[in-house]
């Protein structure tokens, strides 16, 4: 008979040997419990026993010889008596105390009475009574177990209390006793388990393991949708249950993949237009974005070009030297260069780009982005902190649209600081931006000191076309295409306000894996 490793009837073999070893070494462990707490209570009878006897010996010596505790203890005929009476037992240690708690009399090495002994006879002379402790730790048979016991008791003279004894046994000896049958109790285990293990899997091979195999032979053979296994009529158990179900099973599967094939389609077809109206939704804003943009910079364009304009009518002039020719010629590149950059940036942002994933510097992009809006009339009078702290900045993502979320959330801050009419905005207009690095994330937090957000309208800020803004001011995508665009990236997005209160807004990012080596 063959055992592949893998095998149904390796697997019963393994399961059934773990399982009956397992019952019967937890039946051993309980009636190795017990054995042992009827030693320990047959010890503890016999100390309390012993106890009874050295204090009512000690007492009945007392009234014959009408002498006090301490002159009885320290006679040397105690002693002896004292002796031939622990050497009867198991118990290798004893002391007597007065009410003093005094010792009076010490019989044995002492050490495993000493340290606990004064406090346990301290306790029996002011109760009066019993007291049971175990100390130490030694292994027992199959886990650890006190390593001695030491019982007390008070001795009363007259009704009065006049001193305690207190007797202590190591348990070792029990231990040791209780290990030499638990040898003989694990050979009969294994007995008894090899025993059941070949019965067990005898019965389990004719009843399940044979059935399973003409089951598997089958499947195997069944390689056509249109083929249907033969009926399997000679049993009538759950096997049998089970192959009649397979036979339908297989017959409906090739319905099913039918059907299946369909919803995949169907799906894949859904998914292509979602992104679509995803990607559609974030090119409209960022034109929206371009276009609020384009407005200011047509402001700001103005300046250079009146200064430029200037220079080239002092060049018409007659008489001018040379090196003042130079200066305004310097002056009007400087000026050309200015409109330049800021066009070269509108124009870089609004480009359409290719979706790719990179490595993004983080802190390289935000100072970018608030160089292309520091031009705007938006930003007039406004104050930007910056606390870029992170010290890993590598953001795995697409740079333009990462540039797409900070501009969007700087132009709301910057929009909820610029309302005139409402009293509620700060006087001092302040936008703060902070970075930081923590594990595998990098957190960028932009916070302002602007009208803020009412609690009623918290829950639909993500919403698409919500806005608190003006009709014409602006498109109420913003948030909504950050919270797209930060959830495809694997980040988060929250947002904590209130009204008067000012907005801060935090955005998680996991880093790149260039910068977690």
């Amino acid at each position: 008979m063959r055992f592949p490793i893998y095998s149904l009837r390796t697997g019963i073999l393994a399961a059934l040997t773990v399982l009956i070893l397992l019952a019967m070494f937890l039946i051993n462990v309980v009636m190795l419990k017990f054995s042992e707490r009827d030693l320990v209570e047959a010890r503890l009878k016999t100390g309390r026993l012993l106890v009874r006897t050295i204090g009512q010996w000690t007492v009945d010596r007392m009234t014959y010889e009408k002498r006090p505790l301490s002159k009885v203890v320290g006679h040397e005929d105690y002693r002896l008596a004292m002796s031939r009476l622990l050497q009867g037992t198991d118990f290798i240690e004893a002391v007597l105390v007065n009410d003093k708690n005094i010792a009076l009399f010490r019989m044995g090495s002492g050490q495993g009475l000493r340290q606990a002994t004064a406090s346990n006879l301290q306790k029996v002379i002011q109760s009066g009574r019993w007291s049971l402790d175990f100390s130490g730790r030694t292994w027992g048979v199959i886990w650890p177990a006190p390593q001695a016991m030491q019982v007390s008791g008070p001795i009363t003279f007259e009704g009065k209390r006049v001193g305690a004894v207190a007797v202590s046994a190591s348990l070792d000896p029990l231990y040791g006793a209780l290990r030499r049958s638990e040898k003989a109790v694990l050979i009969f285990i294994g007995l008894n388990a090899l025993i059941l293990v070949l019965f067990g899997l005898y019965l389990l091979s004719r009843t399940v393991v044979k059935p399973v195999h003409r089951l598997l032979r089958v499947t195997d053979e069944f390689e056509a949708a249109g083929d249907l296994i033969p009926e399997y009529r000679s049993s009538r158990n759950e096997i049998g249950t089970l192959y009649r179900s397979l036979r339908a099973m297989l017959k409906r599967l090739d319905e099913n993949k039918k059907e299946l094939k369909a919803t995949i389609s169907s799906l894949e077809a859904a998914n292509r237009k979602l992104t679509e109206a995803q990607d559609e939704m974030i090119r409209s804003e960022k034109l929206a974005s371009v276009g609020r943009l384009a407005a200011g910079i047509a402001h700001e364009i103005g300046n250079p070009i009146g200064i430029i304009l200037g220079y080239l009518d002092l060049l018409k002039g007659e008489g001018i030297e040379r090196a003042d020719q130079v200066d305004f010629l310097n002056r009007v590149t400087s000026e050309i260069t200015r409109i330049n950059r800021i066009l070269r940036e509108l124009l870089d942002f609004a480009r359409p780009s290719v979706m790719e994933h990179k490595s993004i510097e983080m802190h390289q992009l935000i100072e970018e982005t608030l160089d292309m809006l520091r031009p705007q009339p938006m930003m007039d009078d406004l104050q930007i902190d910056l606390h870029l702290q992170a010290e890993k900045t590598l953001v795995l993502g697409d740079g333009d649209k990462l540039k797409q979320v900070l501009l969007n959330i700087v132009i709301n801050a910057a929009d909820a600081m610029s309302f005139p009419e409402n009293e509620s905005v700060s006087a001092e207009k302040r936008l703060t931006v902070t970075t930081e690095s923590r594990g595998k994330w990098f957190m960028l937090t932009v916070s302002d000191t602007g009208t803020g957000i009412r609690p009623s309208d918290m829950g639909a800020i993500f919403d698409p076309f919500f806005t608190t803004k003006a009709p014409g001011s602006g498109t109420g995508l913003g948030l909504s295409v950050c919270y797209t665009i930060v959830e495809g990236l694997g980040g988060t997005i929250e947002v904590a306000s209130d009204t008067g209160e000012g907005t801060t807004v935090r955005v998680e990012f996991p880093l790149s894996d260039v910068d977690n080596q």
